[in-house]
Parts: C-alpha cells; structure tokens; sequence
C-alpha cells in the first residue's frame, strides 16, 4: 500500500453507506403484499459491529425508504441513518455537522450515480465491482468483493488494519 493510499486511510473516522448494491446484492424482492426484503451479508454485519465497538462510526445514507434498513441498521446500533435522501450530497452535509466530522475523516461506500456527489466530497472514495463506470472512475479503491457479499466488510478490514486495530480485534475473539 502507498504512503498517500494509507494516509487517507489513517484519517477516516466515519464509514458512510449507500444500500442497496453495497450493504445488499442490489436487487429488492417484493412479495404479494408488497412486503420488501433484502439480503444482508451476515461478515458486513460483524464488520459494523466490530468497527463501531473500536470508536468509529457508521452511518448510511440511501436515496430510498426502507424498513429492512431501519430494522437492520437499529440491529448493528449504525449511528446515522439517512433514507429518502435526495439529493445524497445534502444528507451528507448533515452528516459531517451532527457527527462533527470533517471530508478528509469520511469513507463513503457506493456504486451508482446518486452517489458520485458524496463520493468526490469524501476524503476515501471507495466502490464495488458492481459499481458503475462513473463512480469507479473517482472511487480510490475498488473492493474485491461484490456489494451484499462482504465488500463492506472487506473495507472495514482494510481501515481498521490501517489503524492498527485489526491483529487486536482478532486476538480478543
């Protein structure tokens, strides 16, 4: 890893999230009730918990209305929940205030359009595979793994190992 690449790595305080196609596969089952549900990766789930238990935040900001995100994000105890967020950009503000937070401190986490506003703010821009060319242009790291299958994850890894936490972490399981 590059001395710039952990640089802006060792200054993150906040993950922020986009939902679906990074927290979730992307694609939303509605049932015959119009019930919505989406598929969490159980790895991403430990990786918040073990990630705010070491003094960092979570947050999500979606630019849908979702109440498996309301449920699964009151489950990981996340810190900032943004949904109907529209444009992204301006929850994100909101963000950096109520958690006293400056862009440098950020990682944002997405792969759409809606989120290319927030992800050339923040100080660690990072995308999935799945992501779309426009973002993958300005993300600075891509992850191996593909949104809703451990790519939060493996983020959370990456800067907590930056951070020097993660041999700790391990070692207290």
């Amino acid at each position: 890893m590059d001395s710039a690449f952990k640089d802006k790595i060792s200054k993150i305080k906040v993950l922020a999230l986009d939902v679906d196609g990074v927290l979730t596969d992307g694609k939303i089952i509605v049932d015959s009730s119009g019930n919505e549900i989406k598929n969490f990766d159980v790895q991403d789930g430990l990786g918040i918990v073990l990630f705010r238990k070491h003094g960092f935040r979570v947050a999500i900001i979606t630019a849908r209305n979702s109440k498996p995100v309301d449920f699964r994000a009151k489950d990981l105890h996340v810190d900032k929940v943004y949904q109907d967020a529209s444009p992204k950009t301006e929850f994100y503000k909101r963000m950096l205030k109520e958690l006293e937070v400056s862009d440098e401190e950020v990682c944002f986490v997405g792969d759409d359009l809606t989120d290319l506003g927030v992800l050339k703010q923040v100080g660690f821009a990072v995308t999935v595979p799945n992501g779309v060319d426009e973002v993958k242009r300005v993300a600075d790291y891509t992850t191996h793994k593909h949104g809703g299958h451990g790519a939060v994850r493996e983020v959370i890894e990456l800067i907590l190992k930056t951070h020097g936490k993660w041999d700790e972490i391990v070692a207290a399981l």
